[in-house]
């Protein structure tokens, strides 16, 4: 069982993804794509694969998100609470999956990962199709100091994010956040879409870091231009964008 949204369903598009679920840890159709995973950090570097993979791959290094041109290149990541990212430029044929926990999200790394697709493949963010999906909801997750710390030197606009439970622990919503940066980042309102389920809430559907008090199951999300679809000429190489 995989989760879809209909902006990026049709296969008109040239687009084909998923938000996974506890019941499919792999993602659909796996035989027939080159898998691109990474090294999760909860960081902002992004992984630029601009060349034709031949066959699954982890990359080394520590990656939270990577951009492609390459048709048939499956780019997947993982997560248990974090919010997965799934993004489609329809002009340029490029998508992008991204890994944003707190940590990732306060540091900007959707913001990041859209500058990477501008300048690398000419992006342009009016034109990005965004799909935010399951991850610890504001119902859920309670954050302390620390990180509303962080939030607040940020985010300018943390205020409309949190509701205080207690003197120096809120419950954020994470998801927001995302949809924030993105609209912030020129994105529009009606280029992004939010599956707005819980994963601590729905334990018969997702693995939860916070519910379950370990990581050792995950859900894969992942996006790719259908194969079909005809890429680019552009130097090839895989570059790291800092």
């Amino acid at each position: 069982m995989v989760i879809t949204v209909p902006s990026f369903a049709d296969t008109r598009q040239g687009v084909r993804h998923f938000f996974g679920t506890r019941h499919e840890p792999a993602g659909p159709d796996r035989a027939v794509h080159m898998v691109v995973s990474v090294n999760q950090v909860h960081g902002t570097d992004v992984l630029v694969v601009d060349r034709p993979v031949a066959g699954p791959q982890t990359f080394e290094g520590g990656w939270d998100a990577l951009v492609t041109d390459q048709p048939g290149v499956l780019l997947t990541v993982r997560t248990a609470d974090c919010v997965p990212v799934l993004i489609h430029d329809p002009v340029h044929g490029v998508v992008a999956a991204v890994h944003a926990g707190w940590r990732g999200a306060v540091a900007g790394i959707v913001q990041k990962t859209f500058a990477v697709m501008t300048q690398r493949f000419g992006s342009q963010a009016a034109s990005l199709r965004v799909s935010i999906g399951p991850s610890v909801g504001s119902c859920c997750y309670e954050v302390d100091e620390p990180v509303l710390s962080r939030l607040r030197t940020g985010y300018a606009d943390w205020r409309s994010l949190v509701q205080e439970t207690k003197p120096g622990a809120a419950r954020l919503n994470l998801r927001g956040l995302v949809r924030g940066q993105a609209q912030s980042a020129g994105v529009r309102e009606d280029g992004i879409h939010s599956v707005s389920l819980c994963t601590i809430c729905h334990p018969d559907l997702f693995h939860s870091y916070r519910r379950d008090g370990t990581a050792r199951e995950t859900m894969v999300s992942g996006i790719m231009l259908s194969p079909r679809r005809r890429a680019p000429r552009r130097a090839r190489g895989k570059r790291r964008a800092d």
